[in-house]
């Protein structure tokens, strides 16, 4: 079969970003003056979430600094509902992929799966929160405001989730999500984290907004009372912000890695158009007839949720998949869908021929191929030939390479994607 040639291609985002992150972060605390809210001695509870935010553990670290400042003990808990295979042993590890340690961070971090009822909603959801953090003397939730993998609605992810499912651990996060197929995703995540606001001892919320580039773009500090309006300000800059894909109508999309540290759902369907719901899809823009994905990443050890967004992948992928942590946190979100291992075979080779042979009467070197490293970074990327004429006609993308033959090493399998001058890390 014949492959279409490739271009590598640059994406123009909005470039905007925190230059001094430590310095930010301290200009948004001492605007809440929380020097009057917390005494000395007092234990503040400051969560830890799972995805790979940019920044976190440095981020983290200067709050804690801040409140060791304010003569105050603080502690960092897991908030990341079921994941890292919903044990205390398996979110340690998580956040310690990230550097969010007590070494780094300078505060302990307790992890634990233990939860307490501390309210119901209107429509008599019980809300969980972890036992040490409401228990501590006050919390502080810091989590990245972007768009939901499941649904659309003015609040998605961000502080309001992290506060009714991250907080909530397995036993909370299991309950909402089932809760959800009757009374909707956004209604949940909302009401349940009104009552956390009321019940539980929130000093603040530190949203954190980043740009296309995987950069800190943004830090808000925000009182309780404001949290939920700022929130959905702050999406709405988040989703203008977001990377994109240059294109909307592919033949196949090959993305060469997956994960939780890039999404809830291992790949973005805010970036591919692809979902696979229970509650439901969202309408997208792009519309890519076969999605091949490649590989696994270290960090999200085993976790493949989101594998069943795919319609081919590689055997190396699925010898990487942990079955365990995979099922647990597809089980609990209520999407076994996202579990489903597509079609698999040994080369890179073998599945783009298969994906390349079912898209129609395309003939395959005119077929319409679109390449990232991950629905995280898409700043560069490769697209096949035939978009040259639209991207001379695109001030937002820069052509850096080719047209060249698609390349494959000695196995079958696709070279590294060069990025900047170099193979990007955790390609095969």
């Amino acid at each position: 079969m014949d492959f279409p040639d490739m271009i590598r291609l640059r994406q123009t985002f909005d470039r905007t970003m925190v230059a001094d992150i430590p310095g930010a972060v301290l200009v948004e605390l001492k605007k809440l003056s929380l020097e009057k809210r917390v005494r000395p001695s007092q234990r503040i509870a400051l969560t830890g979430g799972s995805r790979g935010i940019a920044n976190i553990a440095l981020i983290l670290k200067t709050v804690v600094d801040y409140l060791k400042s304010l003569g105050a003990r603080p502690f960092i808990f897991p908030a990341m509902g079921s994941h890292g295979g919903a044990t205390a042993e398996g979110q340690t590890a998580m956040l310690a992929h990230y550097d969010v340690t007590e070494t780094f961070t300078g505060a302990p971090v307790l992890s634990s799966m233990d939860t307490m009822k501390i309210s119901s909603t209107e429509d008599g959801v019980p809300v969980f929160i972890d036992r040490n953090a409401f228990e501590a003397d006050g919390i502080i939730v810091v989590n990245r405001i972007k768009p939901h993998t499941k649904f659309k609605a003015p609040i998605e992810s961000g502080l309001m989730k992290m506060m009714a499912i991250g907080m909530g651990k397995q036993k909370g996060a299991e309950y909402y999500h089932k809760a959800a197929i009757q009374h909707t995703f956004a209604k949940i995540i909302v009401d349940a984290g009104r009552e956390v606001l009321k019940k539980a001892p929130i000093l603040c919320g530190l949203g954190l907004v980043e740009n296309g580039y995987d950069q800190t773009a943004l830090i808000a500090a925000l009182l309780p009372d404001e949290l939920e309006e700022r929130e959905k300000e702050l999406l709405v800059l988040a989703k203008e912000m977001m990377p994109r894909l240059p294109f909307n109508d592919i033949d196949l999309l090959i993305i060469d890695e997956m994960g939780k540290d890039i999404s809830g759902t291992g790949i973005d369907p805010n970036v591919t158009g692809r979902n696979r719901d229970i509650l439901g899809v969202f309408p997208h823009p792009v519309n890519a007839k076969r999605l091949f994905v490649r590989d696994l990443t270290p960090s999200s050890d085993g976790n493949a949720n989101g594998i069943g967004f795919a319609d081919l992948t590689t055997k190396r992928l699925v010898d990487k998949i942990d079955r365990v942590s995979t099922y647990m946190n597809c089980i609990t979100a209520i999407s076994i869908e996202k579990a489903a291992i597509p079609m698999y075979f040994e080369t890179d080779r073998e599945c783009i021929e298969v994906a390349l042979g079912s898209v129609g009467l395309i003939p395959p070197e005119r077929s319409r191929i679109v390449r990232i490293k991950n629905t995280l970074q898409l700043d560069e990327v490769e697209v096949s030939e035939i978009y040259k004429d639209e991207i001379l006609n695109r001030r937002d993308l820069e052509i850096l390479e080719g047209p060249r033959p698609m390349s494959f090493d000695a196995q079958g399998n696709l070279v590294p994607l060069i990025v900047n001058g170099a193979a990007r890390k955790g390609d095969n």
